[in-house]
């Protein structure tokens, strides 16, 4: 039978397909709407089982916030070519969208969320036979606040969520946006070293003080200075009493090279900051509030906001990212 162009531009409206699949899937179903979107439907389940095992590093993320809440959500796929096409960037926004009207907390909620008559996750299997691409939601996160700053890096690769405390500033919304760039750089996993499991923290240092070990080895056959192997990793071990050993331990090191006491004062609080930074390698890689502020190298983010409005604070965030980024 001959299938009109009306009804194929109303297929490919409703499931986002070719023109040929969908001319395809109607002349298969003799012309009947129903039956050409299960075509269309068992089409993509064919090529989505084939390639269940290909690897999609590629995509987009997307961020929405409205109401006090916000969501990031990445969509993935296997190139580059897809991920810039206007109809997947679209299905994401969709998506995106729908989980944060519905009030979806996980990516299996948003899998069970209905899209153009359908759940989710049958959408997506829907276009993997389309595109010929496995195509998946890579990651949700939900961030909840009456604040909320939002940042998606160069090729919306990176997506960054901030709920943060204005302080009274009128301008916290663009101070909080470039906090958000900082997270989407410098990939923190956590707000601050208390959030650290202490058998963790223990592990990460005994791993961290052998491989500096290994690299200072490396470091004396070239000929080059030697790093510090520090004690500790992070804030969570440097307890009131180790500070005060370590300020004893300052002060007699001052004592043997014959600085005047009187002068100790003016020494002590810089040495102690030095063993503090030396001592807190792994806060400075995982917790946002203790990494060097990216557009500002000279403090830390938590000294930075403090500089930007005593009263200010994050209050949480979340980072997504497709592709290893």
């Amino acid at each position: 039978m001959a299938i009109s162009a009306k009804d194929v531009s109303e297929l490919r409206k409703a499931t986002g397909a070719g023109m040929m699949d969908c001319k395809k899937a109607l002349e298969e179903s003799g012309g009947d709407m129903e039956g050409a979107l299960d075509y269309l439907r068992k089409k993509g389940q064919k090529v989505a089982a084939k390639r269940a095992d290909r690897e999609a590093n590629e995509g987009v993320v997307v961020a929405i916030a409205e109401g006090g809440k916000g969501v990031l959500l990445a969509l993935s796929c296997e190139t580059d070519f897809v991920a810039k096409n206007e109809d997947f960037v679209e299905l994401t926004e969709q998506i995106a969208k729908l989980a944060l009207d519905s009030g979806a907390k996980t990516k299996d909620d948003v899998l069970a969320l209905e899209v153009d008559g359908m759940p989710v996750k049958e959408k997506l299997v829907e276009r993997t036979g389309t595109i010929g691409e496995k195509i998946e939601v890579a990651d949700f996160q939900v961030v909840d606040g009456d604040n909320l700053a939002s940042y998606i890096h160069a090729g919306s690769k990176i997506g960054v969520l901030v709920a943060y405390k204005d302080g009274g500033k009128d301008d916290a919304g663009q101070f909080f946006r470039s906090v958000a760039m900082h997270i989407a750089a410098m990939s923190p996993s956590i707000l601050t070293p208390d959030e650290f499991d202490e058998e963790f923290v223990a592990k990460e240092t005994e791993a961290l003080q052998g491989q500096i070990k290994v690299e200072n080895e490396d470091r004396e056959r070239l000929g080059k200075p030697l790093k510090t192997v520090p004690q500790y990793a992070s804030r969570k071990q440097l307890t009131p009493e180790v500070m005060a050993k370590a300020e004893e331990d300052i002060k007699a090191e001052l004592k043997t090279e014959g600085k005047p006491e009187k002068i100790w004062d003016k020494i002590v609080p810089g040495k102690l900051d030095r063993f503090v930074a030396d001592n807190t390698l792994l806060d400075q890689e995982r917790c946002l509030l203790s990494q060097f502020y990216a557009l500002d190298d000279t403090k830390t983010v938590e000294a930075a906001i403090k500089d930007f409005g005593p009263e200010a604070e994050v209050v949480a965030f979340r980072r997504v990212a497709v592709g290893g980024n």
